[in-house]
């Protein structure tokens, strides 16, 4: 999968750009705040339907504009497809696959995949376990669409759950009703995030050697969560909080509070990891999550690389170029503020390459 051509309106402070893209690597170049993040954005937002950064949709839409608009042509399994994201404010946002609107935006996840590594990522070490769950759910549901039912339909169950507990109902079947929704939506989240983890170490682990090279650190992966006690359910696990859940007056137990823990050496990563350790780590963890989608999905995802050779020395530098330019990979988008990083990466692709300068919203093909 490519795409070959990416046209916008009014998308954060872009006024309006066409790019006609290569179908290997496209870079970016420019100083911060120009606009290189907001163009990789835009790409993932025709994948997600929402932001990278998780801003609201309102915040989307350029200052003083009352609507954007993001369309992208792309070669998708051997047919040319387009898709047009509209967004105005006071109304939903649309998305149109080849001219017909979903009915509902989640029909699309997966569809077109799409991997993207940036400085955020660091909050996957450093922040809750919340972000390695918005990680984990995101990834599986573009290789399982059942994945992404039994998600809606568990937090639905949970947000149900939550307001009985906050008012103070003590109705045994109302609790049962909800309880049995989650209960089955659960067992499938806890079976495909085992299996996700357990899949994804191997890959992560190899990519994490290949980039901080021989002699590196052991990195690993370990998946927490409350279901993973022999022969436990969520029933059983409800029932043995439930004076407890009535007093905090929230669901305390459940797939909702599974968590990786991210190690080096034995050591966890949030507190140990140097800021080199862990910007390898989210690398590889990010390649890891490529391999998996491209065996999944049967495409090569997009690959969005933004400003990802901050903080590190200049063999690890080298050793992702190698990677991410090699037959592993299809398309790439990259940004960065030095020319020279660029230019490399260039240089190995045998010149199937497009470059952009990147000035206050304005994109100069160079």
């Amino acid at each position: 999968m490519h795409l070959y051509e990416l046209s916008l309106n009014n998308f954060k402070n872009i006024s309006e750009a066409r790019l006609e893209l290569s179908g290997k690597v496209n870079c970016f170049l420019g100083n911060n705040g120009m606009g290189k993040s907001n163009l990789l954005d835009a790409i993932y937002f025709l994948s997600f339907c929402k932001s990278f950064t998780g801003v609201n949709d309102r915040l989307i839409i350029r200052r003083g504009e009352e609507w954007a608009m993001v369309r992208g042509r792309y070669e998708r399994k051997g047919v040319d497809e387009e898709l047009t994201l509209g967004l105005a404010a006071g109304k939903r946002k649309t998305l149109k696959r080849s001219g017909k609107e979903y009915p509902r935006l989640s029909a699309h996840i997966g569809a077109f995949p799409l991997v993207m590594v940036a400085p955020q990522d660091i909050d996957l070490i450093r922040e809750s376990g919340e972000e390695r769950r918005r990680w984990m759910d995101m990834v599986i549901s573009q290789s399982d669409p059942q994945y992404l039912d039994a998600l809606i339909r568990y937090n639905k169950g949970l947000e149900q759950r939550n307001r009985l507990l906050r008012d103070g109902c003590v109705d045994p079947a109302l609790y049962t009703a909800v309880e049995m929704m989650m209960d089955m939506s659960a067992d499938y989240l806890y079976r495909a995030r085992n299996r996700w983890v357990e899949m994804l170490t191997g890959l992560f682990g190899r990519y994490y050697s290949a980039i901080a090279g021989e002699g590196a650190e052991m990195p690993s992966l370990r998946y927490v969560s409350h279901l993973q006690r022999q022969g436990v359910t969520l029933t059983t696990l409800f029932d043995e909080a439930r004076r407890h859940d009535e007093i905090v007056r929230h669901t305390s137990v459940g797939p909702h509070r599974d968590d990786i823990e991210m190690e080096l050496d034995g050591m966890p990563m949030r507190r140990t990891g140097s800021q080199g350790q862990c910007k390898t780590y989210t690398i590889a963890l990010r390649l890891a999550q490529y391999d998996f989608l491209r065996e999944a999905t049967g495409m090569r995802p997009l690959l969005l690389l933004d400003d990802i050779f901050d903080k590190l020395d200049a063999g690890r530098v080298e050793r992702i170029m190698s990677l991410v330019t090699s037959d592993s990979f299809g398309q790439i988008f990259i940004t960065d503020t030095n020319r020279k990083h660029l230019d490399e990466i260039m240089h190995r692709t045998g010149g199937d390459y497009r470059l952009w300068e990147v000035e206050t919203g304005g994109f100069t093909l160079l």
